[in-house]
């Protein structure tokens, strides 16, 4: 999609997207503007349907601002994030990410009676998100560098039965009111990069094992980093990983909150559906816990506004809640009009980088939830 086609979707002023840095990420757009190479990392969050207010976004910046990308670009997401980042190295990017929001905005789970039904029904849409040549492009890719985030249960094997896996589930989240650092007792962060050579995380401390990403597992891969525990049921024993049962990346890494470079010049692009950070899927409903600023200092958040927010159908960004509160029809109404709206992001930034105007409304990243 060019720029003119998404000026059929600007609705009213500039006033969709928000645009938060930390302190080193402020400088170096204040030297010298918003461009391309200034970004080696992009980061996609777990949140299922939320994503669709950034639907334009990704649209933009996969099929526009990295379109002729030659160095190489760093990618890590966990849950439907790690979904995003697989498009932007497949083939047509832009493409693919319109494939994967289709197949995604259309899934119909109200006449599956299990979990395994949604399963299946989740690995099928994968298959049909990574068309044609996609997979092998994703797996060798040399520009883009995928990494999938997961998270390996520990002390439980994959043969268990789901009572056994319930339990390990539910003292990791009792654990976790106490200390997050707790959960490494219960989980193994594990990740799947199609570059084991030059990742930045293949001889991290926060990663407990990172495994190389092919054709055969990339699907699984996929899959277990999805796999939100009670609706799906995870990935056991994933060719070339270790042994084990993988689950939702989002349960360590529900929006991240460790280090990402090591380098002083390069800055981590990070769109999101929420100025909000919060580090694992159990601190949800902890208000205490959030990703500390110190975290943040060379990221670009780029995140709707509040009153692009408002402004949305009921007033707020689509959730997993939508599944059982909407019927079908209506549901995909919605979520189709979010993310026809969701092109006003894109829209903005492009016409603020064309200005070189993106400084005048970055904000410093410790005002994000002011």
């Amino acid at each position: 999609m060019d720029c003119e086609d998404q000026r059929l979707y600007h609705f009213g002023p500039m006033n969709s997207l928000a645009i938060y840095a930390g302190p080193s990420a402020m400088q170096r757009i204040t030297n010298e503007g918003f461009k391309p190479e200034q970004f080696k990392l992009m980061l996609g969050a777990s949140g299922g349907p939320k994503w669709f207010v950034l639907f334009g976004l990704d649209r933009y910046l996969f099929g526009n601002f990295f379109s002729n990308r030659k160095e190489s670009l760093y990618t890590i997401g966990s849950s439907v994030g790690a979904w995003r980042m697989c498009c932007l190295a497949a083939s047509d990017p832009a493409k693919c990410v319109e494939r994967l929001a289709n197949y995604y905005c259309h899934e119909d789970y109200s006449h599956m009676t299990s979990v395994r039904e949604v399963t299946e029904s989740a690995r099928v849409m994968l298959e049909k998100i990574l068309i044609d040549d996609s997979k092998t492009k994703v797996v060798h890719n040399k520009v883009f560098k995928t990494h999938i985030v997961t998270v390996r249960s520990k002390g439980v094997n994959s043969s268990a039965g789901d009572f056994a896996h319930a339990l390990h589930l539910g003292l990791s989240a009792v654990c976790n009111v106490f200390t997050r650092g707790s959960l490494r007792h219960f989980f193994d962060r594990s990740i799947f990069t199609n570059d084991m050579v030059t990742s930045p995380w293949s001889d991290s401390a926060v990663v407990d094992s990172i495994s190389p990403l092919t054709e055969a597992n990339l699907i699984d891969a996929l899959l277990a980093s999805g796999s939100i525990p009670f609706v799906l049921e995870g990935v056991n024993n994933i060719t070339g990983s270790r042994l084990g049962r993988y689950w939702d990346g989002g349960i360590l890494d529900y929006h991240f909150d460790w280090p990402f470079l090591e380098s002083e010049n390069d800055l981590v692009l990070y769109p999101h559906y929420s100025s909000e950070l919060i580090p694992g899927w159990f601190d949800k409903k902890l208000p205490w816990r959030k990703v500390k600023d110190s975290q943040l200092d060379k990221v670009v958040l780029l995140t709707p506004t509040t009153e692009f927010v408002r402004n949305l159908p009921g007033s707020k960004i689509p959730d997993r809640s939508d599944f059982k509160h909407m019927p079908f029809d209506y549901r995909v109404e919605v979520w189709e009009e979010v993310m026809k709206r969701s092109e006003s992001l894109a829209v903005e930034l492009d016409e603020l980088i064309a200005r070189g105007e993106v400084s005048s409304i970055v904000r410093p990243i410790k005002e994000r939830l002011r």
